[in-house]
């Protein structure tokens, strides 16, 4: 059986072919093929389209039929995966009523603070294990208040992956791993939040009906099979957000699993069989794509907005280089970049500095003896000591990996990011040939009965290397000059930092 796997990213939607038989992947597509741009209509705002996203799915799979290197009617399971924590809006027609509220966006933090005062610290803590923040439920709290006839003409709301699947089978789900991203989910009791769903007064038939993450999510309807060259009645038998299905096409599925992305955002997740929370919500836990109310399998996320998206926004300043020559540039450079330092803070509120907008900022410019190759490095450096800081958090909480799994795509392509991650966290790195749609189609595979076991769709991945750290002295060197700049920035707005601020709330 071949599954095809779906992953609508926040630059762009990528899909894959893979062999059921051989879990390799047998062809790959993109598109568009530069970054899908966010719309900001004011400051920390930032949104999409979804029917956008939709075009992009049916672009990208046309594009990976030009391929031919498969027949399409061995495609018997589909899969998705998702950018996380969207907020997507539909009236009764299935029609949507608003841009998406992405992930990246902050105009929600002040109603999730309210939701988080209102419902108090412990309880937040020990039945959400997160603050509601800026996630999907304090985004629907923005829209009733501030769209308030908007918000009287939605019939569901949904994640990204949920509107993906509605527009493929035109059934809509939702999944305990996407409420708990919403913070709409109740661990203690393992079900959807009545607190949370009194509080901000939201009805609960605006919810879609609950399933598994593995499990028929609906088919292929025959108009959706007549727009992708498909055939009809194809099961959609998983999605999960981007982050857990990273982690699942790693292998990541059992306390102690750790794997990391660096894409438009940067994220450390690992895997616990008991509910983890921070006190101030800096790191956030979700349902894993394995959770279940007798198996608890929670996946422990730090966030970091800033990452690709900073090096991309350089790549754009220095007139479109590839960023395989951006990278061969940076290894031109020492180490330390020669004093110059970049915090890669620009992409909205921050949660690991207490959804803190605090911007991105160049330090220490020589205009004598610094050059576009030294921001370079300094880039990909700041990224890594940023991963370092929330790295910290998470081993505070608990968290303390003896290896990281990572794809080798997006930064880690970068020798010089992934020598600076490797010896900054002082953990060594495994690095797989693997993606998110990737990962989607194994989902598939697994949801739709095809793989007996999660451990039986992943027996003939092997890592393509592991990175050891080498230089852990210089880079701590490195690394405690550059947070000393990150701690006065946050002292400028009256936080707490460093590692006092860690130690304060253990």
């Amino acid at each position: 059986m071949l599954l095809l796997g779906i992953d609508v990213g926040t630059s762009s939607v990528k899909v894959s072919v893979v062999d059921g038989a051989t879990q390799q992947t047998i062809a790959s597509a993109q598109y568009p093929e530069t970054e899908r741009e966010i719309i900001a209509l004011q400051s920390g705002w930032a949104e999409q389209s979804p029917e956008r996203w939709w075009n992009d799915v049916k672009d990208a799979i046309k594009k990976l039929h030009e391929t031919g290197k498969y027949n399409r009617n061995d495609i018997g399971a589909i899969g998705i995966s998702y950018q996380m924590h969207g907020l997507v809006l539909l009236d009764k027609a299935g029609n949507v009523l608003r841009n998406s509220i992405i992930w990246c966006d902050s105009r929600a933090v002040p109603y999730g603070n309210r939701a988080f005062e209102g419902l108090g610290t412990d309880y937040c803590l020990s039945r959400l294990l997160n603050s509601p923040g800026n996630f999907t439920a304090a985004k629907l709290a923005w829209v009733k208040e501030m769209e308030p006839e908007l918000y009287k003409k939605i019939d569901k709301i949904m994640l990204p992956g949920d509107f993906i699947a509605q527009r493929l089978t035109g059934s809509i789900t939702t999944t305990p791993s996407a409420l708990s991203e919403g913070i709409f989910w109740d661990f203690l009791n393992a079900r959807l939040s009545a607190d949370i769903m009194d509080f901000f007064d939201f009805d609960e038939k605006l919810i879609p009906q609950i399933g598994d993450v593995f499990a028929t999510h609906g088919s292929l309807t025959r108009e959706a099979a007549e727009e992708l060259f498909l055939k009809a009645g194809i099961p959609v038998s998983y999605k999960a957000g981007d982050q857990p299905n990273n982690a699942l096409s790693l292998n990541v599925l059992e306390p102690g699993d750790v794997a990391a992305t660096a894409g438009t955002s940067g994220v450390i997740y690992g895997v616990s069989d008991r509910p983890v929370s921070d006190p101030r919500s800096r790191i956030n836990s979700f349902a894993h794509v394995n959770y279940s109310k007798e198996q608890e399998r929670i996946g422990v996320l730090l966030c970091i907005n800033g990452t690709g998206i900073l090096n991309r926004w350089i790549r754009n300043l220095n007139g479109g280089f590839s960023y395989h020559k951006m990278n061969e540039l940076a290894e031109t450079i020492r180490p330390g970049s020669e004093g110059l330092s970049i915090l890669p803070f620009g992409n909205g509120a921050e949660r690991m500095l207490n959804n803190r907008i605090i911007g991105a900022h160049l330090h220490n410019i020589d205009l004598n003896k610094h050059s576009n190759a030294h921001i370079l490095r300094a880039a990909q450096e700041g990224i890594a000591f940023a991963f370092r800081y929330g790295l910290d958090i998470m081993r505070s909480n608990g968290m303390n990996p003896s290896v990281i799994k990572a794809g080798k795509a997006n930064m880690f392509l970068s020798p010089v990011f992934t020598e600076a991650f490797v010896n900054v966290t002082n953990v060594p790195v495994e690095l797989y040939n693997c993606d998110g749609s990737v990962g989607a189609a194994l989902g598939a595979g697994i949801g739709c009965g095809y793989f007996r076991n999660t451990g039986e769709a992943f027996q003939k991945r092997e890592a393509l290397s592991i990175i050891q750290p080498v230089q852990t002295r210089l880079y701590d060197e490195l690394y405690t000059e550059w947070r000393n700049l990150l701690d006065k920035h946050m002292e400028q707005q009256g936080a707490d930092t460093g590692v006092g601020c860690v130690r304060k709330y253990l």
